[in-house]
């Protein structure tokens, strides 16, 4: 499965004017995403439109420039358009069920940024969204590529959104997932619970190789809370996917909260060979982070592309062939992608 083009919507300068060598801060114990203008929304539409479905079209539309008609249209997230969501929930008590306004019902449903899609494209092919927390992402990549098995000459639009509202960021400040301060260091401050962020990723995926700059390997999900059975499962994949650690880079999703440390270091120290890198710092954590780590190991695939040091935990090597994204979301859902530079 080769990733034909790819875009990247996020708190850091992933869109339009690519700089990922300067890192935005975190700024009241959160990543706000970095939005465009979007110049190629018209304003009446775009008004209506709620953030997660705004910043995923946003991204789609350059790559649709390409595929104005994919074949399939698959997004992955865990809340969809959380914020409008409690818009009207806080309107139903309001007028008391009375007269409410239908746009932000309609945007709530996580459903709604895929069918936006379909809908502005008049796509009537396969338009699916998976929502399975932190393995959401993951699993809207595993149907892209059953359908690409199924489909050899078809093109599937694959994306990765998920917003950060206000309603989220307090319940799982509470719940003591997220940290009260922003820590001077994000990997080692021994503090509980992580700092949040928000973003798209979107993907234009095929069977052909032609100026695809990558293609993916392998990928593999895993849901448990036992670490003998995690390291046993990374060990399998490491040991069926992976001959050799030249040219290869462990992109790791270490999120920065003391309670899942050990257990992250414990993976990371399985390919103590491999160079490697950490991302939560420059994305924030949220459910969806693994699509915009994958489009990060798109850029550090390209020949001849310099991996800004601020990413880098260990090196040795300077040019990466491959790169094994690890993910986990609360140290319950984990998942394993391989991707390689063509």
């Amino acid at each position: 499965m080769f990733i034909q083009k790819a875009t990247c919507i996020s708190a850091q300068a992933t869109y339009g004017h690519v700089d990922l060598n300067v890192v935005r801060p975190f700024t009241e114990g959160r990543l706000t995403a970095s939005e465009p203008a979007y110049s190629q929304i018209p304003n009446a539409v775009l008004r209506r439109m709620g953030k997660a479905v705004r910043m995923t079209v946003g991204a789609v539309t350059e790559l649709m420039q390409h595929c104005p008609m994919p074949d399939a249209i698959i997004v992955g997230t865990a809340n969809g358009g959380m914020q409008d969501c409690i818009r009207f929930l806080n309107q139903i008590m309001e007028y008391n069920e009375g007269t409410l306004t239908p746009t932000n019902f309609v945007q709530s449903t996580p459903n709604a940024i895929a069918a936006t899609i379909g809908l502005n494209g008049r796509n009537h092919n396969y338009n699916i969204t998976h929502v399975h927390r932190g393995n959401a992402f993951e699993n809207a990549l595993l149907d892209a590529q059953l359908f690409l098995k199924e489909n050899n000459s078809a093109q599937v639009l694959l994306a990765g959104v998920d917003e950060i509202s206000d309603y989220n960021f307090n319940i799982e400040r509470l719940g003591g997932w997220y940290k009260n301060t922003v820590p001077d260091d994000f990997y080692n401050n021994g503090t509980e619970g992580s700092l949040p962020g928000e973003g798209v990723a979107a993907f234009l995926l095929s069977n052909q190789k032609e100026n695809a700059p990558a293609k993916i390997v392998a990928n593999s999900t895993l849901t448990t809370d036992d670490m003998d059975e995690l390291l046993k499962w990374v060990n399998t994949f490491i040991q069926t996917h992976i001959a050799d650690t030249e040219g290869l880079m462990f992109l790791s999703g270490n999120n920065g909260d003391v309670r899942f440390a050990d257990a992250t270091l414990k993976i990371e120290s399985l390919l103590p060979e491999a160079d490697l890198a950490r991302f939560k710092h420059f994305t924030g954590e949220y459910p969806t982070a693994t699509a915009v780590a994958l489009w990060l190991a798109v850029q550090f695939l390209e020949e001849g592309y310099s991996v800004p040091v601020h990413f880098m935990i260990r090196q040795r090597q300077s040019r990466y062939r491959r790169c094994l994204i690890y993910n986990h979301y609360k140290l319950q859902q984990h998942s394993l992608i391989l991707a390689e530079g063509l």
